[in-house]
C-alpha cells in the first residue's frame, strides 16, 4: 500500500466466548457447547481487519498490566501491527468481552472496558503526528467520547479522513457527526443516533438522509443480510449482501470498517471501497470469533471473484 499508513484509536479486549443453542431469559442457566478466549474490541478488530486486508496500521489504545494485556499485545505485534502508541496501564485490568453466541449466530454482549476507559486525550496527543500523517482515521465508541472528539478534531484540522464506527451505540451530538466524513452505523446504532424506529429499506433511507442533514459527508447503514445503504450528496444506493452461512457476527462490522479503510487509502472510489468491505465482513460472519474470523486479502479477493464482483 506504500509508505501511507491507516490509524485506529480504539478499544482492545479479551472477548470470551461461549457458545449456546438459544440465548438465555432471565435467571436461566443453560449449558453451553464450547468456550475459547478470543483477542477482540472493536478497536483492536479494526486494526487486524486493515493487516490483514493489505494496510499498514498503527493503533492508539491501552490495556492493563495483567496476562490479558500481555497476550493482546504480543497478537497485535503477531499480525503486522505498530503498537508504539499503546499504553500498558499499571494497576489496571484489561478489557474484556463476554460474548455469547446462538445456534443462528447471533451475539449478546457484555462489555467490561477497563484500561480502554483510561485512553484519554494526552494519549491523542502523544500521537498527534500519527494522526495528522495518516490517510485514514478509524474510530468507535468503547473509549471515552472526549477522546474520540479530540481525534476527530485533529484529523480534521489536518485534511484526514475519518470513519467512525458509531458503537456501541448512544446519542452524538450533532457538532461531532459534522466532523465525521464516514459514518458506518448498524440498524440499533442508526435508530440511537437518528431517534426513529428502522424497519425496513425506506426507513433505512429515510434516516440515512436524517444523517446526512446534519453534515455527515458519507453515511453506510449496514443493514445485516440485506446489505448496505450508501447515501450521499449524490444519491443513495443499495448494495446487496452476499448470501453466507453465518456462524457468528461479532466482528463484522469491525471487518467492514478495516476493509473499508484499506480500499480508500488505496484509492478506490467509496462504492468500490463498499465493494470490498461488503465481502471482509461477509467471510467475517463464516467463522467464530473475533479476530480469528477476520479475513486475509487473498481470501477476500478470491471470494470477490468466486461472487463475480468488479471492484478495480
Amino acid at each position: 500500500m506504500g509508505a501511507g499508513h491507516i490509524v485506529v484509536v480504539g478499544s482492545i479486549n479479551m472477548d470470551l466466548v461461549a457458545r449456546t443453542k438459544r440465548m438465555p431469559l432471565g435467571g436461566e442457566t443453560l449449558l453451553g457447547s464450547d468456550f475459547r478466549m478470543v483477542p477482540g474490541g472493536k478497536g483492536a478488530n479494526q486494526a487486524v481487519a486493515v493487516a490483514r486486508t493489505g494496510g499498514n496500521v498503527k493503533i492508539v489504545g491501552g490495556v492493563g498490566d495483567d496476562i490479558f494485556g500481555k497476550q493482546l499485545l504480543a497478537n497485535l505485534r503477531d499480525n503486522g501491527i505498530n503498537t508504539d502508541f499503546v499504553k500498558a496501564r499499571s494497576g489496571m485490568a484489561t478489557g474484556v468481552a463476554i460474548i455469547l453466541v446462538d445456534d443462528q449466530g447471533e451475539n449478546s454482549i457484555v462489555v467490561v472496558p477497563g484500561a480502554n476507559d483510561c485512553v484519554s486525550q494526552q494519549d491523542v496527543e502523544a500521537a498527534r503526528l500519527i494522526i495528522e500523517t495518516a490517510q485514514v482515521v478509524l474510530l468507535q465508541l468503547e473509549i471515552p467520547l472526549e477522546t474520540v472528539e479530540l481525534v476527530i478534531r485533529v484529523a480534521k484540522q489536518a485534511g484526514v479522513p475519518v470513519i467512525l464506527d458509531p458503537g456501541p451505540a448512544r446519542p452524538l451530538s450533532r457538532d461531532l457527526l459534522a466532523m465525521v466524513d464516514i459514518i458506518t452505523p448498524n440498524e440499533h446504532e442508526a435508530q440511537v443516533l437518528a431517534g426513529e424506529e428502522l424497519h425496513n429499506l425506506d426507513d433505512a433511507r429515510n434516516i440515512a438522509a436524517k444523517l446526512l442533514g446534519w453534515g455527515i459527508k458519507h453515511v453506510l447503514l449496514k443493514l445485516g443480510g440485506e446489505g448496505v445503504i450508501m447515501a450521499n450528496a449524490e444519491g443513495f444506493e443499495h448494495i446487496p449482501a452476499h448470501k453466507v452461512h453465518v456462524e457468528d457476527t461479532t466482528a463484522a462490522g469491525d471487518s467492514f470498517a478495516g476493509g473499508l479503510a484499506v480500499a480508500l487509502a488505496e484509492g478506490y472510489t467509496l462504492r468500490e471501497a463498499v465493494l470490498f468491505a461488503n465481502a471482509v465482513g461477509a467471510l467475517a460472519v463464516t467463522r467464530l470469533g473475533a479476530q480469528s474470523a477476520i479475513p486475509t486479502r487473498e481470501e477476500v479477493e478470491s471470494f470477490m471473484m468466486e461472487r463475480g464482483v468488479t471492484w478495480s
